[in-house]
């Protein structure tokens, strides 16, 4: 699994000209998906990405995490994460979830994130969706599981 979190002032999906989640300072994560993926690992990086600080406290310093500052959290699915770029001058999806298993993986982190976090909005798995965000900093992290 990957995750791609960058800190925002705000963000929104939007799909056909309607708005389907939407968030102000908090998290965007895109979150892809691959073959090996389970719910343990979907469980482990979720919270992992709910307390990674990447928020300034007093001291402009980065030590606040999205829970830290009861910020938003938009969820949105993107199997370009997990293509493999290694060679040529095209991505392959051969690294990436079945789309069952991505759309089984993905309802368990909006699950399990709205159990865990009160504000939680996310995209619509397999749509194409059209993200709106003001990034802030700009601060962009990657996280892998099992590359930590």
């Amino acid at each position: 699994m990957i995750v791609l979190l960058q800190r925002v002032k705000k963000a929104s999906v939007e799909i056909n000209a309607e708005i389907v989640g939407r968030i102000d300072q908090g998290l965007l994560v895109f979150a892809g998906f691959q073959p090996d993926d389970d719910e343990d690992k979907v469980s482990y990086l979720l919270e992992r990405l709910l307390n990674y600080r990447l928020f300034s406290d007093q001291d402009n310093k980065m030590n606040l995490s999205v829970r830290d500052i009861q910020g938003g959290l938009l969820l949105v699915p993107q199997f370009t994460l997990a293509a493999d770029t290694t060679r040529g001058r095209r991505p392959s999806f051969t690294t990436a979830a079945s789309p069952d298993k991505g759309l089984y993986l993905f309802e368990f982190m909006l699950q399990q994130a709205a159990i865990k976090h009160p504000e939680v909005a996310s995209g619509r798995f397999g749509a194409d969706m059209q993200v709106h965000l003001q990034n802030d900093g700009p601060v962009t992290f990657l996280l892998q599981h099992g590359h930590e």
